[in-house]
């Protein structure tokens, strides 16, 4: 297969991914049509099953990509962060702005049509959500290697619940929801940082 190929195939599955992502918040998985995905990407429908092989393949590779698109987004923050509380807040702020803006995310959590998309949103039949709280306990070890495995899992499991509140319930910009979850959360990494206190209350 030439490099031309190559590209012209990635080309197509991107449109063919995004159009189906494009459809999928509005219709939901079950009144999702291949058909309406060739469609929208000006393509035959056999072309998509060509490509997929079937619906469930294509939802799942939507899904796939959301998930890579959001961890990356995750990683970077902590990447560029100066310390933990700085690549928290950062992540936290991404959580909630990214979940709100992705229509994919944001249909299947608040959406009737997205009612059928959450369970498609699993990265090795977990979602998205919690790989993200697997991605940033490792990230929180690298910040601040201090902090125990227990300790960094319940830290990310906690502000993982508390970003999805903030999502469910927006009552607040993703700033201000990010402030309060480091000023609630501060003195927990302190703790556990310094006395090495876990989960089971033992260093």
């Amino acid at each position: 297969m030439t490099s031309f190929t190559e590209r012209t195939k990635a080309s197509l599955r991107e449109a063919l991914l995004d159009a189906a992502a494009d459809l999928l918040p509005d219709r939901g998985y079950r009144a999702l049509r291949m058909a309406d995905v060739a469609a929208r990407a000006g393509v035959s429908r056999q072309t998509v099953y060509n490509e997929f092989g079937s619906k469930a393949a294509l939802a799942q590779a939507v899904a796939l990509r959301t998930a890579a698109e959001f961890l990356d987004g995750i990683r970077r923050r902590f990447e560029s962060a100066d310390g933990l509380i700085t690549g928290i807040h950062g992540a936290v702020v991404y959580t909630i702005d990214h979940a709100r803006e992705n229509r994919l995310v944001a249909a299947a959590l608040g959406t009737e049509a997205g009612e059928d998309l959450l369970p498609l949103l699993t990265t090795k039949g977990e979602p998205i959500l919690t790989a993200a709280a697997e991605l940033a306990a490792q990230e929180y070890r690298s910040l601040e290697p201090r902090l125990s495995q227990e300790s960094a899992a319940l830290l990310a499991e906690t502000i993982v619940r508390l970003s999805l509140s903030h999502l469910v319930l927006p009552t607040h910009s993703a700033t201000v929801a990010a402030d309060a979850v480091v000023a609630v959360l501060a003195p927990a990494i302190d703790t556990f940082v310094h006395n090495g206190v876990t989960r089971k209350g033992r260093t």
